[in-house]
């Protein structure tokens, strides 16, 4: 596997998986687990992370219920960072029931409604891979080794400011675990499971060094800002506010920056964001399943497709006013009702889609932020594969199946 490509599935996929001694790869981190197997996340250029956004104002991509998310993030780095003298990953194992019952500190109640919040989170943070959570157990997610060592005096200090939560949480077992033994408690599991486990956190050398070291620290700086910003904001992000984007010098380091990592640079105007290269892209694979493909059709067809065909739409346009309703995706769908909402809640956290509201009806949903990353290939593509999903039998579809043999 390339560089490129291994840097593509990251971000594609999450976390990679490395077996026993196998290192990470070029411009990757390696966590170590206790058996020699590792885990491998990209690692960003002169120590920045997405918080750098803040700095220039820039929004990064949305996090659904971002507070509780929060909320619940800490909630478990409390349980688990047991030990404030080392570094908060791994940390230890910690039960859900001591998780849930350090939140339910934080925010001061215990209800139905909190218990709905938890389990929307610990999912959230589990797909994202901020937290692990399995057999009634939370772990720190390989993400929470990537905090900077700088944050690290921050951290400790918001966890002596947190409840702890040790009145206990009965009832609240937000995560079943059938294959859980019965004769332990969740604390005992826990204190078994981290027992004598060590892990290790191998930083690469020089992040894009070659790149960056003929710059001045100023112009390195609006470089790093820029590639950050292209990365990680949920738009695309103007000219004006990223100096290395308006000058063709530092923007080729930019792009090469991204080359590295599979991806490229997209402009929309004066505005510039990242997409996947069309070459990688390919290889780089998709976390969404079956269901979730067939969903973000229907949007696609009902919020984009028939607004085009009505001459509602440029024909260039992945962007939607005209929200695909719930009750007509329900109708065009057979999938169960669950399953076409855990679909959409997937599509949503994945920024595919968006929920907006639809006049004074309950809701719709049009295609979300990621379709801003589309490069031109991939956006031809795309509508190509649209056309045959909407009109298999059309003479527009005829014409791209003959052009595609």
């Amino acid at each position: 596997m390339t560089p490129e490509l291994a840097h593509a599935r990251a971000r594609a996929t999450g976390p990679l998986t490395l077996g026993a001694g196998e290192p990470a790869p070029p411009g990757m981190t390696r966590l170590g687990n206790p058996d020699g197997t590792g885990t491998a996340l990209p690692a960003w250029p002169d120590g920045a992370t997405p918080s750098l956004l803040d700095e220039y104002q820039v929004a990064p991509v949305n996090v659904e219920r971002a507070g509780e998310t929060r909320r619940v993030l800490a909630a478990a780095l409390k349980c688990c960072w047991n030990d404030l003298s080392a570094d908060p990953w791994p940390g230890s194992p910690a039960p859900v029931e001591d998780v849930l019952s350090a939140y339910r500190a934080l925010i001061g109640r215990g209800d139905d409604l909190m218990r709905n919040w938890a389990i929307g989170a610990l999912r959230r943070l589990h797909d994202s891979a901020w937290l692990e959570v399995d057999a009634g157990l939370v772990r720190l997610g390989p993400r929470c080794a990537g905090w900077p060592a700088a944050s690290h005096a921050q951290l400790r200090e918001l966890l002596r400011r947190l409840p702890s939560g040790e009145d206990g949480s009965a009832g609240l077992d937000v995560l079943p675990a059938p294959d859980r033994p019965q004769d332990r408690t969740g604390r005992q599991a826990a204190e078994e499971t981290g027992a004598g486990a060590t892990a290790s956190v191998s930083e690469p050398d020089g992040v894009d060094e070659d790149l960056l070291a003929p710059f001045d620290e100023r112009r390195r700086a609006e470089i790093v800002a820029a590639f950050m910003a292209v990365e990680h904001a949920a738009e695309p992000v103007g000219e004006a506010r990223f100096p290395a984007l308006r000058d063709p010098a530092p923007r080729r380091t930019v792009a090469e920056m991204l080359r590295r990592r599979g991806r490229v640079l997209v402009q929309d105007r004066e505005r510039w964001t990242s997409g996947y290269e069309d070459g990688t892209a390919a290889l780089a694979g998709s976390s969404l399943g079956e269901a979730e493909r067939a969903v973000l059709v229907l949007v696609l067809v009902h919020s984009v497709a028939i607004p085009r065909a009505d001459g509602l739409l440029p024909a260039d346009s992945w962007l939607s006013p005209f929200p695909a309703q719930v009750d007509e995706l329900r109708r065009h769908t057979r999938l169960p009702v669950g399953e076409l909402d855990a679909a959409l809640r997937t599509l949503r956290h994945a920024g595919l889609v968006t929920q907006v509201k639809a006049g004074e009806e309950a809701g719709g949903y049009v295609p979300g932020p990621q379709f801003h990353r589309l490069t031109p290939q991939a956006r031809r593509r795309l509508q190509e594969e649209l056309i045959l999903a909407a009109g298999p039998h059309t003479p527009l579809a005829a014409a791209v199946r003959a052009n595609r043999r």
